[in-house]
């Protein structure tokens, strides 16, 4: 397959996960069919998706035009069957029941072509789990979409050790045609983004639970602070940027008060030890260039700024606390 032309996508699982990342490939030029539980609601899926993109761009959120391109692109089938047996790309974006995706995708196995393209969305199972409900597992892999899909740029990317290299390539040149960010990551449960989310959750529940603070004193304190950098740059950099010997200090404090499971990690020990203190030094685990320092600090501060300035421009989200 020519991953520069427009490829046959197949969608089953047509809910806000999956209808949203139909909506990209229709808004990219690619011919769309989507199939969900049933055809009814697979009407009322592809009837939301329409509406929708018209609402998108009547907001701005989509050029103007999309809707129509969408509409173009977009149909539904009667069945998995119909919808997958001329695709070259199929994504199963169903629930996370590993019972429902091994009945969905061993239908999708025997319905499609031989060298069509199948990837789950899912994102927390190991995609070598499914990989035993598709035949020619080569040709399978994880490709997660984060919602919503229209306006998140990132996706995952998780091949599995059958995964052909030809099919991995294909996928990252085709999802990053859409205008997202791939990364390819590697098999394990959660992948990267949930399993990051997810301890984050678990501890900010654990501090609820203990009293140190409301949900919404946590949440106003982890998107006014860390969690306001992290839209902008990812742990290591930041720790880079802070300083590793700063980290492991800290670190100290919090093994003293919550135990082992706080202890600065070995690899961030040693680095220290080393002398490696992040960008003031040699540059850290993000590999910063030290020399580069000052354009480094600037650029953040800039763009810290004007992340600012955004938050205040966007006022408090509707149904919130002020």
């Amino acid at each position: 397959m020519d991953s520069e032309s427009k490829s046959k996508i197949a969608i089953v699982g047509a809910g806000y996960m999956g209808g949203g990342m139909a909506q990209v490939f229709a808004l990219n030029g690619h011919p769309v069919s989507i199939f969900d539980l049933d055809t009814e609601t697979t009407k009322m899926s592809f009837d939301r998706l329409i509406i929708e993109s018209r609402s998108f761009e009547e907001l701005g959120l989509f050029a103007p035009g999309s809707a129509e391109i969408i509409s173009r692109n977009l149909s539904c089938g009667k069945n998995i069957e119909e919808v997958v047996a001329g695709a070259d790309y199929i994504a199963e974006a169903v629930p996370e029941v590993i019972q429902i995706k091994n009945e969905v995708l061993t239908k999708i196995s025997i319905a499609a072509k031989d060298d069509a393209i199948i990837a789950s969305n899912t994102s927390a199972i190991p995609i070598s789990k499914l990989s035993v409900f598709v035949t020619n597992p080569g040709r399978f892999l994880g490709v997660h979409w984060v919602n919503p899909a229209p306006f998140i740029p990132g996706v995952e990317i998780i091949p599995t050790a059958e995964t052909s290299e030809e099919v991995l390539q294909y996928v990252e040149v085709l999802i990053g045609s859409l205008g997202k960010v791939t990364s390819r990551v590697s098999d394990v449960a959660g992948f990267i983004i949930n399993r990051l989310q997810f301890a984050l959750y678990k501890e900010a529940v654990t501090m609820f639970e203990e009293g140190v603070g409301t949900p919404q004193e946590i949440d106003a304190i982890v998107s006014n602070t860390f969690g306001f950098r992290l839209a902008l740059f990812g742990p290591f950099a930041i720790a880079d940027m802070a300083g590793l010997d700063v980290f492991v200090g800290a670190y100290k404090s919090l093994a003293e008060a919550y135990g082992e499971r706080f202890a600065a990690p070995d690899s961030l020990a040693e680095k220290v030890k080393n002398g490696d203190f992040g960008l003031k030094t040699c540059g850290g685990f993000a590999g910063l260039d030290a020399s580069k320092k000052d354009e480094i600090v600037a650029y953040r501060n800039r763009a810290y700024a004007a992340l600012s300035q955004l938050k205040k421009d966007l006022g408090t989200p509707p149904g919130f606390p002020d």
